[in-house]
């Protein structure tokens, strides 16, 4: 039996990655400051543990993984990345980890890690036009991302695939561009696009009006959870190092994004623009080189994704207003660990 180490596998795209990766008979640690919020872990070994004290780190590799998936950091939607007031934790918290992920595997003779990056990382220069911007893999130069975050990410990504280079290390770099789905934050502050529009949409009533920021005209693309797995995976396990996206190629504006969700839920509703923390003005994620190295690349359309992710928001939204509690709860701040030993969940 093969085993696998998920980093992150508290988190919305880690939780699916174990579950993904146990249905191809893997054994899975799962490592995270958390379980995941809306369902069991699946992971074998659950271990909760701060990545970024290195002896966590050596606890938890403990053994050679035959693959191990890198998505733990300290991360949100637009609500908490532009704000700056987070840039410094950003920043930090996440280059620790993957150091100490790295130098670990590396004393290990771990060779196969996949690093999730993400294309908050391309210039700002380049996605000014909402309807023409450039994600090219090759446009990441001359580097000028929109975000502290996105430095961060361009960092680990030169770190990753020097480790490639000078280690005779297997290291796979992918960009990421919005992955969405069910059990994924929906209410904190770090919500991403589609959740936050789906869930304003299923707490209003028909006739009234929801909020967004800017003049909605801004515009993205949206990956459902599946298919940023069945990217994952390809990637891993092929003989190419990256950088490369994975994500989709069906651009809409943010005020087609919430017409989109209007019409999945059956409400007619208005759109308020008011203030808010936006990004950049355009990005879609360029997928000729997927195709040409992985001879794949995504399909599936938003509307089919957003079908499966409203109805669970609903849900949510639901049971929250049964609960008699209408307050949303604060961001969950980045916390350490302190214990002297991790935490562990064996599942069973």
């Amino acid at each position: 039996m093969k085993n696998a180490l998920v980093c992150g596998a508290g988190g919305f795209i880690g939780s699916h990655l174990v579950a993904r990766l146990k249905r191809e008979g893997f054994w899975v640690r799962g490592v995270d400051l958390k379980f995941p919020e809306f369902t069991e872990t699946l992971a074998d070994d659950f271990v909760i543990a701060d990545l970024r004290e290195v002896e966590n780190c050596r606890d938890i590799i403990d053994r050679r993984f035959d693959e191990v998936y890198q998505l733990a950091a300290d991360m949100g939607g637009a609500g908490y990345i532009f704000t700056g007031a987070n840039d410094a934790d950003i920043m930090h918290n996440s280059a620790t980890i993957n150091l100490n992920i790295l130098d670990t595997c590396k004393k290990r003779n771990i060779k196969r890690i996949f690093y999730s990056s993400s294309a908050c990382m391309y210039p700002d220069y380049n996605q000014t036009d909402p309807s023409a911007p450039v994600t090219r893999e090759d446009s990441a130069y001359p580097a000028n991302p929109d975000s502290e975050y996105g430095w961060e990410k361009l960092f680990s990504e030169r770190l990753y695939l020097a480790y490639n280079r000078n280690f005779a290390m297997q290291t796979r770099v992918a960009r990421y561009h919005n992955i969405f789905g069910p059990q994924g934050t929906w209410t904190d502050g770090k919500e991403k696009a589609p959740a936050a529009v789906c869930r304003k949409v299923a707490e209003a009533r028909s006739g009234g009006a929801i909020e967004l920021w800017g003049d909605g005209e801004q515009t993205r693309s949206f990956l459902y959870i599946d298919e940023c797995l069945e990217g994952t995976l390809r990637l891993t396990r092929s003989t190419f190092a990256g950088p490369v996206n994975i994500g989709s190629e069906e651009m809409v504006s943010i005020n087609q994004l919430a017409k989109l969700v209007m019409e999945i839920a059956g409400k007619r509703l208005a759109i308020k623009h008011i203030p808010g923390p936006l990004g950049v003005r355009g990005r879609n994620s360029h997928n000729q080189l997927i195709q040409k190295m992985l001879d794949w690349k995504p399909s599936q359309s938003l509307r089919k994704g957003l079908e499966k992710l409203y109805p669970w928001i609903e849900e949510q939204v639901s049971a929250t207003r049964g609960s008699n509690s209408h307050a949303r709860p604060a961001a969950a701040a980045f916390k350490p660990f302190t214990g002297v030993a991790a935490e562990r969940s064996n599942a069973s």
